[in-house]
């Protein structure tokens, strides 16, 4: 899918969420990548052959310090 230079990486690459976007739409928290992967907002993704990769998890925020 990928046409211009250099090349986005491959769907199976261990970076290809570095590759461009081709359309973005916020309002419904997808976009399209130009490998054909669905990235979502919550970093979930769609593959080009339908695998599913759920989404990565998040460091949860650090309590603030208690007053003592």
């Amino acid at each position: 899918m990928c046409r211009h230079q250099p090349s986005c990486p491959a769907a199976d690459a261990s970076d290809r969420d570095a590759a461009r976007v081709v359309s973005s739409h916020p309002e419904q928290g997808w976009s399209l990548l130009c490998n054909g992967i669905v990235l979502f907002e919550d970093s979930g993704e769609i593959l080009p052959d339908g695998q599913v990769i759920a989404p990565r998890q998040r460091c949860a925020p650090r309590a603030a310090p208690s007053a003592a």
